[in-house]
Formats: structure tokens, sequence, C-alpha cells
């Protein structure tokens, strides 16, 4: 019956698991990654030596641990990949309520490393970030959730999705980590206005964040601050954001060559929040633009091969981590130019850290999941099943 309503897409019976992988897989999206992940390496060879030096480490400690935590994540990005949607989808739920767990666990066992904010957990031979690891489990409920608003009897899945995301976003904003908030707070609203949102609701919500940012301008001193540091049209050449300008106007278009970087000398943060500043000083402007290339091509080839998905879920939680994913690209690059405000950032799959690479891994393994052509999988089969 659904093949005469639908249409058929031909299968291919008994096919083992790696070649099924392969030839359904978007391998542009895949090499960009990859690619992404060499040129963190790269920088990292330029960036983290002199913190090294400065820890009374090995030259290139900080690479070989970016190696170690990089494998990890592609393993597990490879792994997450070759799951079905519903698989993604459990261990998801899994996933995401552990990493809530722990973020509400935060102000009792966290530290804050000395930056104010109390957002990782210690383990002394690492640092655990878990706003990290929930992000694309809650893409993936929140997806679920508003699919599931599409049955019939369903449950108010956009209203369950909106009070679990106002919660998320308070306590993010409580450690303060208000660029993680604004993230969260972000994908959600991209998947509510796929999910077929009414504009009357969505430009209350933006009230409402305003509302809410104006609130958090008074009551926080560490977000006034950076209001503030952004507004300012002086830039204060002593601080991480005057030595990162001046690096990106030093650099020019093809850079001051392979290791004759001065920026990551001065800048404490030079291997993770501002290791575009590494590329653009070293490599120049061609660099930064093949960086950006490769972010914009992962987002838009996952965002074409989703318009043509038929599954809700699938086309929900799809779009919600390419568009988490490449804003997350866009915040820490405009931080870097003083477009944006400093928000503590890192660059996807390009700056140092191990939540980072490892929770990155497991997001992209789910939008390489989800944007894998399957059978009976895609829009255009419902319109050929109504010619016939």
């Amino acid at each position: 019956m659904t093949e005469m309503v639908y249409g058929t897409v031909p299968v291919r019976t008994g096919e083992p698991v790696l070649p099924k992988w392969w030839r359904t897989l978007d391998k542009w999206t895949l090499t960009c990654i990859l690619a992404l992940f060499g040129i963190g390496l790269l920088l990292g060879l330029a960036a983290s030596p002199p913190l090294a030096a400065r820890n009374g480490f090995g030259a290139f400690h900080y690479v070989q641990r970016q190696g170690l935590f990089g494998a990890l994540a592609i393993m597990a990005m490879m792994i997450t990949s070759m799951m079905p949607p519903t698989l993604v989808r459990r261990l998801a739920v899994i996933g995401f309520l552990a990493a809530f767990v722990a973020l509400c666990g935060l102000p009792f066992f966290g530290t804050d490393h000395g930056k104010g904010a109390m957002r990782w957990y210690s383990l002394g031979f690492a640092s655990v970030q878990p706003s990290e690891f929930l992000k694309p489990g809650f893409v993936v409920v929140s997806a679920w959730l508003m699919a599931a608003s599409f049955q019939i009897g369903g449950p108010p899945g956009k209203l369950l999705s909106l009070a679990m995301t106002v919660v998320i976003v308070l306590i993010l904003a409580m450690q303060p980590d208000f660029g993680q908030a604004a993230l969260i707070l972000f994908a959600w609203g991209v998947m509510y206005f796929v999910a077929g949102a009414s504009m009357t609701v969505l430009v209350a919500l933006a009230g409402i964040v305003v509302a809410g940012g104006s609130f958090a301008y008074t009551a926080s001193e560490h977000f006034a601050r950076r209001i503030d540091g952004f507004l300012n049209p002086e830039i204060d050449p002593r601080t991480q954001l005057g030595y990162a300008t001046n690096a990106i106007r030093e650099g020019g278009f093809f850079g001051v060559g392979v290791g004759e970087g001065e920026v990551k000398w001065s800048l404490p943060d030079a291997h993770t929040d501002f290791i575009i500043a590494v590329a653009a000083e070293e490599y120049g402007l061609v660099l930064v633009l093949i960086i950006i290339a490769l972010y914009a091509c992962i987002v838009f080839r996952s965002t074409i091969r989703l318009m043509s998905e038929r599954d809700m879920f699938v086309r929900l939680a799809g779009t919600g981590l390419a568009a988490m994913f490449g804003v997350q690209a866009m915040i820490n690059l405009g931080v870097a130019v003083k477009l944006l405000p400093a928000k503590g950032m890192t660059l996807p799959f390009v700056s140092y850290g191990g939540s980072s690479l490892i929770a990155g891994g497991i997001a992209v393994g789910m939008l390489l999941a989800f944007t894998r052509t399957r059978p009976q999988g895609e829009i255009d089969d419902l319109f050929r099943g109504q010619k016939r």
C-alpha cells in the first residue's frame, strides 16, 4: 500500500554495512569536516607551543592531545553516522538526560578554571564541559517532541520543547554561559520555524529574549562587562580582542609566514577561542576564506539534502544540528573581528578542546546520519506517487 501511494526507491538487499554507509553518505560534508580537523591540527602546531612552554610541557603537548581527542571525535562521528535515525534518537535521549544531570550538578561539583564561569568538571587529566554534550541531544529531543505534535492525538510537543528550552537556557545563564544559552535558543527557534511557527509567536519570543538580555545586563557584571567592551568603539590593545584584531590586520592577504606570527605569544586563548587570529596572521585571508567556505559547504549541503526529506523528525533534527554548527562557527569568527560580543565559544573542529571536539564529532555524526539517502525517505516520492 505504501508503494502504491509514495512510489518506490530501489533497495539493495543484503548489502554490507560499510558499502551501504559509503553509498548513502554525503561525501562532500564528510570531506569538509575532515579538512577542518586537519586545519585545526595545523594551527595547533603554530598556536599551542607557547602555552605548553608556559605550563612546563613539551612543545607539542597540546597538539598530541588534540590529535587524541580528534581521533575519538572522528570515531564517534563515523559510528554515529552509520546508525539509523531511530537509533540516533534513542541514544540522543539517553545522552541528553545524562548531560542535563551533569549540567545541574555543576554548581556543586564543577570548577571555573579561573575564568569566572562554572562550566567544567575537572577530572585531573582532563576537563569535561557538559553543555557541549547537551547541545546535540537537546536538538534531537526537541525535534522528536515537535514532530510528535503533528501526530493525531500526539502530545503538545512544541510547548514541551519550549519549556525544556527555557529551563536549559536559565541554567546556562546562571553559570554564566550566555553564549551556549543563545546557541540553544537559536537552534530551537530554527526548528520551531521549520515546524511551522506563527510570526506572532516568533515576535513574542524575540521580545522575551530582548527583555531577558536587558535584565542580564543589569543583573550580571560578567554579561555587562562583555557588552560594554563590545559597544566601546576603542579596542584596548592589551586585551585578547586587541591582540586578535591586530594579528588579523598584520596577516594581510597571504600572512606573515608559517611560524612567524606573534599573537600566539600574547593570547592565552590563542589555541581555543581565538584560533582564527593565528590563522589570519600566519596564513592570511586566504586560509580564513577557506575555513569559512568549508563551514558554509557543510551547512549548505546538509540543508539541501534535508529539504527533500519526508520524515518530519529527521528534517527538524538535521536542520537544528546544521544551524547550530554553522552559527557556532559564525559566533567564534564574529567575536574575533568584534562583530559580536565576546562569548568564549570554540571554532568547531579547529579549536583545541576535548569536550568540544568529541561532542562536535557526535553532533556531525548525527547530521551525517540524518542526511544519508534512504529508501522511501524523500518528498519527491510523494509527488511521483500522486502523479501515478
